[in-house]
C-alpha cells in the first residue's frame, strides 16, 4: 500500500510502498476514502523538517533539553545513534480521514465490514491507502453525510473541544483570533451556540469567509475594525470569550486578547502561538486562561486511545470519541458546513506534490483533502488479530531445522523495530561479516519500511507467519512490547529458529511456562535474553581482575532509573507489566553473573508513595546482592553504579565509564573511560550470539540462568504482596 511520509531530518516528503497493516483485536482495518490536510499543524512539521539541524534545535528546546539529559544518563554515542536514528527516519503525517471498514478485529462489535467510519489520531488515521484504528478512535459516520465532509471529523473535534473550554452561553459575545480551518469551525460552532461573534484575521479573504459562516464581524486585527466592532457589539464592555486560534511567533493574539476581553473573561488556546501573557493586562482583568488539549478527554491517554477503556459517561460527558460523534451530527444536519472550506480536493496520487505547493504558497487554501483511488477487491468478513498461533507440532514429527555450514552468512528476522532495535541492536549488526539483515516485521508498515531502507534488510512485512515458515532464516529477533515476548518466543522456539528476545523473557510464571513447554516439545533450547551488562567489556576486565573468591560476597547496584514521562508506554502496567519487570532481569543477571551462581530467594520492599524498590537477592554460598532500584533520584546522578565486596577486595563500577579494584587496603587496578564511550555490552552480546548460531555452539548464557533470572524477576512483586523472602525452587 502507500502511504505519506517525510523525513525530519532531510526534509523529503515521499509517498511510499509499505506493508499493509495487519487488524489487532479491538479495533478495525480502514481503506481510506478521504483524508484531510491540516494546513496549520502538519504544514508547520513540514517546514520544520525544512530547517538546519539549529533550527529544528530552536524550534523544539523541550526535545534538546531531552537529549541534553540522554547525554548526561547513556553517553554522546549511543544518545547520537538514538536521536539520528529519529530523525533520520521516516514519520507519518495526518491525523483525520474517513474511510470503509474492511476487516474487523477480536472484540468490536459496533461497526461491520463495508460501513463507512470517520477516524481520528496522527497514529491512526494517517494519510494512507489502510490504516488500523483502535476502537475509541473511530465512529460510524450518519447516514446521508458524505465521506468527504465526514474526513472533518477529527479536526471538527479539536475546534468542537476548544469551544466547550470556553463554556459559551446564550447571548454572549466571542472573539476568535485567526481564521484558519480550526477558527472557521470554531466560528460556526459559536453561531450555532447562540453566540455573536467577531473574528480577527490579516487575510481578507479568510474573513470573507468567515463572515459567511455566521460571524457578525470581520476584519484585520491591525486595522481598528475589529476593536470597533467589539465595542458595538458589547457597549464597550469587551468579549466574553476569546479563541486563539492562530499560529507563529508573534505575541500580538494574546495581547489583544487581553485587550479585547470583558472583565474576568475567558480566553481559550487551541492553535500553537506565542504566549508571553502581558502580567498587568492579564491580572486587571483577572482574566481566566484556559488550555484546550486537543481532541479532548482520552488524549494521550494510553488506557483510553489504544486499549478501549472508555470513561463512565456520568464522570465525562465529552470524550474523545463522543465529540467525534457529535462534531459528525452538527455537519449531517446543516448545523456546521464544511462545504466552503475545501478549497482544493486532490487524488493521493499526487500528494507529494500538494504538500510542496502548499509549502511554497503556490496553492492558497483553508482545507485539502486527499482522495484515494476506489477499491478493486471486495472486503471479507473476518475477525482476524495480527498475530494467531500456529499449529503446534509434536517432537516426533517436527521438521528439522535447516542445515547450514559455518561458512554461510546467518540470516536474520527482527519482529519488532522500535528505537531499542534501531538504535541499540541494528547499528551493532549492519555490515557484520557473515550476517545477513533479512526480513523485518512489525505491525504497522511505516515502522518496517523505515527499517528496510535505513538497515538494508531484504524484505519488509507484516505477516509474522510467513517469516517463521521461512526455512532459509537462522535466527529471529524478537524486540516488541513486552506483552508480546512469550508468546513470539514460544512461537519462533516451536518453528525451529534460535531466538534473541529482549528482556523480559515472561511477565507471568504462566507464560515462562509456556516458553519451556516450548522448547521441551521442540526439543529447541536455542535461546538468549538481551541480558547485555555481564558482555560490557568494562565489567568483564573488572571481574577478571577482581579474580576467584573463597568466601561469601555482598554486591550492592544502585539503580537511578528516573521519572517516566508522562505517555510512556512503561506507564501501561496493565499489559506491559511492571518498570521493574520490564528491566529487572538486566541487574539480576548481572549481579548472579558476578556472583557466578543462580538467586535461591528474593526479598523486595517498597516505599510507600512512588516506585522505590529493594530488592534482597540470597544466593547458594551465602552470597547476598541488594538491587536498589530508584525512580526519585536526582537526573545528575550516574544510572548505575555497583559494589562487589568479597575476601578483602573490592570491586567498583562507574555508569560503566569507571571501574575499580582493591585489594589488601590499596587500589589495584582503574579503568575510566570518557563518557561518550560508556558501553554496556550490546555490541559483544551480538557478536557472541552471531557466533553460537553460525558455529551451532553454546548459546552465551545457558538457558538455566536466563530462567532463574526470569523467576526471581517474577518473585518480585509476590516478595512485596506478601511481605516475606520468597524461595525459588524448582525454577529449572
Amino acid at each position: 500500500m502507500k502511504q505519506v511520509v517525510q523525513n525530519y531530518k532531510s526534509g523529503e516528503l515521499a509517498l511510499l510502498d509499505v506493508p499493509a497493516p495487519g487488524c489487532k483485536p479491538d479495533g478495525v482495518l480502514v481503506r481510506s476514502a478521504y483524508s484531510l490536510i491540516s494546513t496549520g499543524t502538519e504544514l508547520m512539521k513540514v517546514s520544520e523538517a525544512g530547517m538546519s539541524m539549529v533550527g529544528k534545535a530552536r524550534s523544539r528546546p523541550d526535545q534538546v533539553a531531552k537529549v541534553m539529559q540522554s547525554v548526561a544518563t547513556n553517553g554522546v554515542p549511543a544518545t547520537y545513534r538514538k536521536v539520528m536514528g529519529k530523525l533520520d527516519s521516516y514519520t507519518p503525517l495526518g491525523y483525520s480521514l474517513c474511510g470503509v471498514v474492511e476487516q474487523v478485529g477480536a472484540g468490536i462489535d459496533d461497526v461491520a465490514v463495508g460501513d463507512l467510519v470517520a477516524c481520528a489520531g496522527n497514529e491512526h488515521a494517517l494519510h494512507a491507502e489502510l490504516n488500523w484504528v483502535p476502537k475509541n478512535l473511530y465512529t460510524p459516520v450518519p447516514e446521508g453525510l458524505a465521506p468527504q465532509h465526514a474526513a472533518f471529523g477529527t479536526v471538527g473535534s479539536i475546534a468542537l473541544q476548544g469551544v466547550r473550554q470556553g463554556e459559551p452561553q446564550l447571548g454572549e459575545v466571542a472573539l476568535v483570533i485567526g481564521l484558519g480551518l480550526i477558527g472557521q469551525l470554531v466560528v460556526q460552532l459559536l453561531t450555532a451556540s447562540g453566540v455573536r461573534v467577531v473574528g480577527a484575521d490579516p487575510d481578507p479573504a479568510r474573513c470573507e469567509l468567515a463572515a459567511r459562516l455566521g460571524a457578525v464581524a470581520c476584519g484585520d486585527p491591525a486595522s481598528g475594525a475589529v476593536e470597533a466592532a467589539v465595542a458595538e457589539l458589547t457597549g464597550g464592555h469587551g468579549v466574553d470569550q476569546v479563541y486563539l486560534a492562530a499560529g507563529g511567533g508573534s505575541n500580538q493574539p494574546v495581547e489583544l486578547a487581553a485587550h479585547l476581553s470583558r472583565d474576568r473573561g475567558r480566553v481559550v488556546d487551541i492553535g500553537k502561538c506565542r504566549l508571553d501573557l502581558p502580567w498587568n493586562a492579564y491580572y486587571e482583568k483577572e482574566l481566566d486562561v484556559r488550555f484546550s488539549r486537543s481532541y479532548g478527554p482520552g488524549r494521550y491517554d494510553p488506557a483510553y486511545e489504544l486499549e478501549g477503556r472508555d470513561y463512565p459517561i456520568g464522570y465525562v460527558r465529552w470524550t474523545e470519541r463522543r465529540n467525534l460523534a457529535c462534531f459528525l451530527d452538527l455537519v449531517a444536519r446543516g448545523r456546521v458546513d464544511v462545504a466552503p472550506l475545501v478549497s482544493h480536493i486532490a487524488d493521493f496520487d499526487d500528494a507529494v506534490d500538494t504538500y510542496q505547493r502548499l509549502k511554497d504558497g503556490d496553492l492558497k487554501a483553508v482545507a485539502v483533502l486527499f482522495r484515494y483511488p476506489g477499491r478493486t477487491e471486495q472486503p471479507t468478513e473476518a475477525v482476524a488479530p495480527t498475530v494467531t498461533v500456529p499449529p503446534v507440532k509434536r517432537r516426533g514429527d517436527k521438521a528439522p531445522a535447516p542445515a547450514r555450514t559455518a561458512k554461510a552468512p546467518v540470516r536474520l528476522a527482527f519482529v519488532g523495530a522500535g528505537n531499542y532495535a534501531t538504535s541499540m541492536l541494528l547499528p551493532h549488526l549492519v555490515g557484520r561479516d557473515g550476517v545477513t539483515l533479512s526480513t523485518v516485521v512489525t505491525t504497522t508498515a511505516l515502522s518496517a519500511a523505515n527499517a528496510k531502507r535505513k538497515f538494508g534488510f531484504d524484505e519488509a512485512t507484516t505477516d509474522l507467519d510467513a517469516v517463521l515458515g521461512d526455512k532459509s532464516i537462522d535466527a529471529v529477533f524478537v524486540v516488541t512490547r513486552h506483552s508480546s515476548h512469550a508468546e513470539l518466543t514460544r512461537r519462533a522456539l516451536l518453528a525451529g529458529k534460535t531466538v534473541f528476545v529482549e528482556k523480559p523473557l515472561a511477565l507471568s510464571e504462566d507464560e515462562l511456562a509456556g516458553v519451556l513447554a516450548a522448547v521441551e516439545e521442540s526439543g529447541n533450547d536455542r535461546l538468549q535474553v538481551g541480558f547485555n551488562r555481564r558482555f560490557a567489556p568494562l565489567l568483564q576486565e573488572a571481574r577478571q581482575r577482581f579474580g576467584a573468591r573463597t568466601g561469601p560476597a555482598s554486591l550492592r547496584y544502585l539503580v537511578n532509573a528516573g521519572r517516566l514521562q508522562h505517555g510512556s508506554w512503561y506507564l501501561q502496567q496493565g499489559t506491559e507489566g511492571s518498570r521493574f519487570a520490564g528491566e529487572g532481569g538486566h541487574f539480576i543477571d548481572t549481579a548472579s553473573w558476578l556472583l557466578a551462581a543462580d538467586p535461591v530467594s528474593v526479598y523486595a520492599v517498597a516505599p510507600a508513595g512512588n516506585e522505590d524498590l529493594q530488592v534482597v537477592l540470597r544466593y547458594p554460598d551465602g552470597s547476598t546482592a541488594t538491587i536498589s532500584y530508584v525512580t526519585t533520584g536526582p537526573a545528575g546522578f550516574p544510572k548505575e553504579t555497583l559494589d562487589l565486596v568479597a575476601d578483602g577486595k573490592a570491586l567498583r563500577l562507574d555508569d560503566f565509564v569507571r571501574a575499580s579494584v582493591y585489594d589488601g587496603g590499596r587500589k589495584r587496578w582503574v579503568s575510566s573511560r570518557l563518557p561518550k564511550a560508556r558501553d554496556k555490552g550490546q555490541n559483544a552480546e551480538l557478536a557472541a550470539f552471531v557466533r553460537a548460531v553460525r558455529t551451532g555452539g553454546p548459546m552465551p548464557v545457558p538457558l538455566e540462568s536466563l530462567v532463574a533470572t526470569t523467576a526471581a524477576t517474577l518473585a518480585v512483586p509476590a516478595g512485596l504482596a506478601g511481605g516475606t523472602p520468597v524461595t525459588l525452587a524448582g525454577v529449572r
